[in-house]
């Protein structure tokens, strides 16, 4: 009789990635409330449960897959499988059980154009992310990051059924952020990916190189941040404070671009990656209050 695995719920939950969920959660939900049709509230639930366990089961077969290099990075050798708590196995049919259920959940009760959608995120980011990109490229990031960008294209496929430019967007918001976001973070753990022999840029290219690379991203993030305004699809508040935020992140970057010394580069490197945090959820919560308060204040005068 096999012996059970010692793994408590919190390890489960651990396995899900909750942080980065979060984040998937919310960006899916602005891009379904947002849209210009609106869902059913029980259906709009359904739907971001199954965008929410569709990116945890995403997480879960991320760390199945990189258990051998999560054992040797500092920040990941305790999570369930390097510490013992969870087999391999285990967690693959747990990844592979809760794709399929978000998957035909969200085609039965959604529609199965936003199902589609959901499937092939799971499968750019267990695949061509973690089994190719990350272990093959320094561009692993700027590639994969689409799989991190799809969520509010998601969210907005469900509630319409299809995508647009307003959309587009949304992801290529994200899109640009990811590479300055994780560089920040890969120049101040360079010894972690090293290890690991994970070919991320400042190990492959250098630090002045990514330094380069994190600028351009950033003033291209900034226009794309921006851009919800310009094509009318957010207004002037927005417009003004998605200004301001992305001027901030640039100048972080053109900080981190100046440094020379390593302990300066450290320093600037996590303030931008802090940063790049509050940037991004600052803006998305920016466009949900907006689009909420405007479809209010149309209510009331109505």
């Amino acid at each position: 009789m096999p012996i059970a695995s010692p793994a408590d719920a919190n390890d489960y939950i651990i396995l899900l990635k909750p942080r980065v969920m979060s984040l998937v959660v919310f960006t899916a939900l602005v891009g379904m409330i947002v849209a210009p049709e609106p869902i059913n509230p029980v259906l709009g639930f359904v739907a971001i449960l199954c965008i929410a366990v569709g990116g945890g089961a995403s997480g879960a077969l991320n760390m199945w897959y990189d258990a051998d290099i999560d054992a040797i990075m500092k920040r990941t050798r305790k999570r369930p499988i390097p510490a013992g708590k969870v087999t391999g196995g285990e967690v693959l049919v747990f990844g592979l059980v809760l794709s399929a259920l978000s998957v035909f959940t969200m085609g039965i009760f959604i529609n199965w154009f936003s199902a589609a959608f959901l499937a092939f995120t799971i499968f750019f980011y267990v695949v061509i992310y973690t089994m190719w990109l990350k272990r093959s490229t320094p561009q692993n990031i700027v590639i994969g990051g689409a799989a991190g960008a799809f969520p509010p294209m998601i969210g907005w496929a469900a509630a319409t059924g299809t995508i647009s430019i307003e959309s587009v967007i949304l992801f290529l918001i994200i899109f640009m952020w990811t590479p300055p976001h994780f560089w920040a973070l890969s120049l101040f753990v360079t010894t972690d990916y090293g290890e690991a022999h994970i070919p991320m840029m400042p190990n492959v290219k250098g630090e002045r190189s990514t330094k380069n690379q994190i600028l351009v991203y950033a003033i291209l993030m900034a226009l794309c941040g921006i851009a919800p305004y310009f094509i009318g699809f957010a207004g002037i508040t927005y417009g003004i404070l998605s200004t301001i935020l992305g001027v901030i992140f640039i100048y972080y970057s053109y900080e981190l671009w100046k440094t020379g010394q390593r302990e300066q580069t450290v320093a600037k490197a996590k303030k931008l990656f802090f940063f790049s945090l509050i940037y991004l959820a600052a803006l998305f919560a920016i466009l949900l209050v907006e689009s909420l308060a405007t479809r209010l204040i149309s209510y009331l005068g109505a």
